[in-house]
């Protein structure tokens, strides 16, 4: 027979304990994602659109540019000028980029016109739009980072606008040092931070529904219960 103390002991075992940081953390992340939906393997019929796909894509291309980025680190700013293997890994790095940007304007023009905000998405469709903006600065400052000819070019043209503007004290943009700095970390940080928010949200909330899905599904549920159509009208 079980005592009182040993009952009691294991009742306390089992309760989660509010100062331990694990037991909040779990707690946050069930809030957060419920159970089932952050690696779903059942989507809806219309996620089968080609629309749906660009999103996935984008990652992809995000992927490629981060392992490319990060050889590149550890071969210095000059490595691709001098090393075969090093132009190989920058064209890498160039056209995954270019990709990237291709579908993610896609994937952002898709959602604008599915009006991707609707059902509490607003969040969703901020953080993707932001990031998007972060993404342009972090290209231009990788445009910055060429040490080559284009880059002084570059440089050169865009520090008088950025002047006009007050930010060039702090962001000096023929200063390679600190543009190289903001382009391998300070941005990319950023712009990761905001990919996994934005992947975060679209799992809490699930992907968003064409608009005549909507429609559609208002029909059906009028025609199982029409009374309720009429009482509504």
């Amino acid at each position: 027979m079980t005592s009182v103390a040993g009952r009691t002991a294991a009742h306390e075992h089992e309760r989660p304990t509010r100062s331990n940081w694990t037991a909040r953390l779990r707690t946050r992340v069930g809030r957060t994602v419920p159970p089932g939906q952050l690696l779903p393997d059942r989507q809806p019929v219309y996620v089968n659109s080609w629309i749906y796909v660009f999103g996935a894509l984008t990652l992809a291309a995000l992927l490629i540019v981060l392992g490319t980025g990060a050889v590149l680190a550890l071969g210095g700013p000059t490595w691709w000028h001098t090393s075969s293997t090093g132009h190989f890994v920058n064209s890498l790095h160039l056209w995954s980029t270019e990709l990237f940007f291709a579908f993610m304007v896609i994937h952002l023009w898709g959602k604008f016109f599915m009006a991707a905000w609707r059902g509490r998405r607003a969040l969703t469709w901020i953080t993707g739009v932001i990031a998007f903006v972060g993404s342009i600065g972090t290209a231009f400052t990788g445009y910055l980072s060429q040490s080559n000819f284009d880059s002084q070019w570059i440089s050169a043209q865009a520090k008088d606008g950025l002047n006009s503007v007050g930010i060039g004290a702090w962001f000096n943009v023929l200063d390679p040092g600190q543009m190289l700095m903001w382009h391998i970390s300070l941005l990319p940080a950023a712009i990761g931070l905001l990919v996994v928010l934005h992947v975060i949200l679209v799992r809490r909330h699930g992907v968003v529904p064409p608009i005549d899905a909507e429609t559609t599904a208002e029909n059906a549920a009028i025609a199982e219960d029409p009374g309720d159509g009429e009482a509504s009208s």
